[in-house]
């Protein structure tokens, strides 16, 4: 069976029209999730508890798309 991990994360954004944080140590990890489906609702519940401030993101990472199990690794991931 294939993992689709899903990253949920957010904070403050120096522009709220770029994708660029205010100060990377807040970022607030929201945590990990199995499916797009759990990663959305933890997304939602966030990203309307920021909603009156145009500075707060939050995001959902696609994890499983970074990495193809079908691929050989890079000589770099062998070192690690």
């Amino acid at each position: 069976m294939v993992q689709r991990l899903h990253l949920v994360f957010g904070g403050e954004l120096v522009d709220p029209s770029k994708n660029a944080f205010k100060n990377v140590d807040d970022i607030h990890i929201v945590g990990m999730f199995p499916d797009y489906k759990s990663a959305h609702d933890a997304w939602k519940e966030h990203a309307q508890r920021t909603v009156d401030n145009a500075h707060m993101r939050y995001y959902i990472a696609h994890l499983h798309r970074l990495r193809d199990e079908e691929q050989e690794a890079s000589t770099t991931e062998e070192l690690g």
